[in-house]
């Protein structure tokens, strides 16, 4: 019997395939991209076969057996592994960190009993392959121009779909896909949004508008069954439409088509963990490795991707009206604070125009991005501040559950009786989260009926959607909300948006978070009036001559976004200059900080700047000290050749410090 040597890929830190002996069957021997069993030290893991080989470099009796092949499922394509493959590369990451947490949890157990329910229940389904859309609304001129550009574009077409909130881009992207799926009998298309609660009613539209087509959703709420099931049906290409959040694009889909990215300037699709890709820019890759279109939907796009844009690399659609005739963007006013000063942190303005929807039967929406009931609780006494104890950061009270509570590393307490320093028992909440923002309409508005809807509230699975579904059914009068209300819904009944505190955002270090900002205004003023009624935002402030809010009452982002791009190319930022930021957590600051040292010393390269180590703004989190170091280049090929021979250096450097690395971050 011959032997085959396999080169497998593994889920571990180690920037390295293995090898492993196999005793090949004439003419039966594996397949690369299938699954396979191996013992791993003293554990059996899955891998996945990335080579077969006659031969090996590794000595024979260091050469393991490997256990078993999953000859059940189909091998994953070899263009799904070149996007892996290019994913580690870019992001400075071992092969199998990224290929295999792409896969549903149930691939990768030693056992097959997960994998072989869910094909005998898939392959007792119908195929639905009928695409034949039903209840087609006609469109207005400009998404009819969009819908038609997007479904009659061939080979890597990427699109900036430019269009106002309410202007129908949703409609749009059904409408090309239609098109799609017509003229192409296996097509399948890929529709990615930013968060999990959006899902749902984009999903609704979907499986309404296409009865006859397989649907498959990827989010991390599935059960890892349904994830299974949903992967399956995508990587058999029976799905003709999957549906998902960022960790989506890392699916198998043979017969990729037309990829679409809503909200695409949404921050939510960096990973911020692990793996730190972006969904959006391996979307692009992807497209660009198989030819065909790909959709960036926004009425706020990112500047990297308005830059492309601008310099003709994507093709620009725009949509300048709303869908629903006679309505129109909602009238964007300034309230401001030092003139009205805030009751309960609401002016006399806002309390007025709720007043007045309430009165008339509408909708109104407060936007708060910050949960909790306060900020913080300190004593005037002595001036004592709940800061926690593990983190550089301050302890959020949470009233209806009597405890304070840090954002950051989750540690609970009680709310004390007294100061712990002084012992004076009047300690004062500061500053409003959602939670002392409804206590405080309720005690306005007692015949009101108050929602709040944040990450306090919607802890449980479906409670979100139940919760959406509340407002949408007309239930609710006032809706209380951080950013899960911003983007993506469509309240038929929303005529006020009352904005609180955006403020702060307007001195942050962050180079980005004007842009930030900027984009969440825009979002959640695009929730009032999309059903035609006249409608107003209400931005309380106490910078109302600041240029951003002067751009928000004139709906005009093109202005503001191309001051943005004119001071970025000045500061030498991106999009014109690329970025990695090398982190490091240690017990002590000291030790971070002398890690990032050595790390800066260690290797000279042209056309790349490396920055001195600094800490984090936020310096401790879980008791642990937290430092960066930022390198910069203007040139994005001699980034990642440095990065390439850096991360070597840096892996064979012996410390206890633990260290990442992010290529293009988002936070610094």
């Amino acid at each position: 019997m011959a032997h085959c040597f396999l080169q497998v890929a593994l889920d571990t830190p180690l920037n390295s395939c293995f090898d492993y002996r196999w005793d090949c069957q004439p003419g039966e021997a594996p397949a690369v991209g299938q699954l396979v069993l191996v013992p791993f030290a003293r554990r059996e893991v899955v891998g996945i076969i990335v080579a077969v080989k006659q031969d090996s470099e590794v000595p024979p009796d260091k050469l393991k057996d490997a256990i078993a092949v999953r000859s059940q499922l189909a091998p994953l394509p070899e263009r799904w592994l070149a996007l892996v493959r290019f994913a580690a590369d870019y992001y400075q990451r071992p092969l199998g960190e990224v290929a295999l947490p792409g896969l549903p949890k149930n691939l990768r157990v030693p056992k097959t009993v997960a994998l072989d329910r869910a094909l005998k229940k898939l392959a007792k389904e119908d195929d639905a392959h009928d695409p034949t859309p039903s209840g087609m609304p006609v469109l207005n001129p400009a998404q009819q121009e969009a819908a038609n550009a997007i479904g009659g574009a061939e080979g890597f077409t990427p699109i900036l779909l430019y269009g106002v909130t309410g202007s129908g881009k949703t409609e749009v992207y059904l409408q090309a896909c239609a098109q799609v799926l017509a003229r192409d009998a296996d097509a399948q298309i890929l529709i990615l949004v930013p968060e999990i609660n959006l899902t749902p009613q984009l999903e609704g539209n979907i499986r309404a508008r296409f009865p006859g087509v397989m649907l498959a959703t990827l989010h991390s709420s599935l059960s890892e069954g349904e994830r299974m099931l949903h992967w399956l049906a995508a990587h058999q290409g029976r799905a003709r439409i999957v549906l998902g959040t960022r960790l989506a694009i890392l699916s198998s889909l043979p017969h990729l088509k037309l990829i679409v990215i809503d909200e695409e300037h949404d921050p939510s699709y960096k990973q911020q963990e692990g793996l730190r890709y972006s969904a959006r820019d391996l979307a692009v890759w992807r497209a660009h490795q198989l030819a065909i279109p790909i959709v960036l939907g926004s009425a706020t796009p990112s500047l990297e991707t308005w830059h492309h844009a601008g310099s003709r690399r994507y093709r620009k659609l725009e949509l300048r009206e709303r869908a629903v005739r006679d309505a129109v963007l909602p009238t964007v006013k300034l309230v401001d604070m030092e003139r009205d000063r805030p009751k309960d942190g609401l002016t006399g303005a806002l309390i007025a125009a709720l007043r007045g929807r309430l009165d008339r039967g509408e909708q109104s929406l407060l936007f708060l991005n910050r949960r909790g009931y306060a900020p913080v609780i300190c004593c005037d006494a002595c001036g004592w501040i709940s800061n926690c104890t593990r983190c550089t950061a301050f302890m959020v009270l949470h009233r209806p559950e009597h405890r304070l509570r840090c954002h950051h590393c989750s540690l609970e307490l009680r709310i004390p009786r007294h100061c712990p320093t002084c012992g004076n028992v009047d300690l004062q909440p500061l500053g409003r989260g959602t939670q002392r923002v409804e206590e405080g309409l309720q005690a306005m508005f007692p015949e009101a009926r108050i929602l709040r809807i944040d990450a306090d509230s919607t802890r449980l699975k479906g409670s979100a959607q139940a919760a959406f579904d509340t407002v949408h059914r007309g239930e609710v009068d006032i809706l209380v909300g951080t950013q899960m209300v911003a983007k993506g819904h469509d309240f038929k009944k929303l005529t006020l948006v009352g904005i609180l505190n955006p403020d702060t955002a307007l001195f942050s270090q962050d180079y980005r978070a004007s842009e930030r900002l900027f984009a969440q205004l825009m979002q959640v003023a695009g929730r009032a009036g999309r059903a035609g009624a006249a409608s107003e935002v209400l931005v309380q402030t106490r910078y109302a001559s600041h240029p951003l809010y002067g751009a928000l009452m004139r709906h005009d982002y093109d202005r503001f976004a191309g001051s943005l791009l004119e001071e970025r190319r000045q500061a030498g930022l991106p999009p014109f200059m690329y970025q990695a930021l090398l982190r490091a957590e240690a017990p002590e600051l000291a030790t971070a900080i002398a890690f990032l040292e050595a790390a800066r010393d260690s290797l000279v390269f042209d056309a790349v700047m490396i920055n001195d180590p600094i800490p984090m703004t936020m310096t401790r989190v879980h008791n642990v000290d937290r430092a960066q170091l930022l390198v910069e280049s203007a040139s994005r090929p001699a980034l990642q050749a440095f990065l390439r021979e850096w991360v070597e250096i840096l892996r064979a450097m012996k410390s206890r410090v633990r260290w990442s690395l992010e290529v293009d971050p988002l936070d610094i």
